[in-house]
């Protein structure tokens, strides 16, 4: 018998994109969109996990949380970039 590692299910592009513009929403409110990114980051990058699992959601997990962390990297769709990966690369 062979030890085959099941993927979560594809989550929708929308959902990512969805996800990818919350990150950047923290941008409507200039004074306030380091602290919200704060706040945010933990919480995408465990969405993010969840969401991938395996491999692609634990590295993806720790680039998401530095990607909404550091400041004016938000602009990175990094749901997305995932979404494409496991679509067409991650076979």
């Amino acid at each position: 018998m062979t030890n085959i590692k099941k993927f979560n299910k594809l989550p929708s592009l929308q959902f990512c994109l969805a996800m990818d513009l919350i990150g950047c929403a923290s941008y409507i409110i200039p004074m306030l969109a380091e602290f919200t990114d704060l706040v945010w980051a933990p919480i995408s990058a465990f969405i993010f996990y969840k969401t991938f699992g395996g491999k692609v959601g634990e590295i993806g997990a720790v680039i998401n949380f530095a990607e909404e962390i550091i400041p004016a990297t938000d602009i990175i769709p990094s749901f997305t970039i995932a979404w494409v990966y496991r679509r067409y690369f991650d076979k």
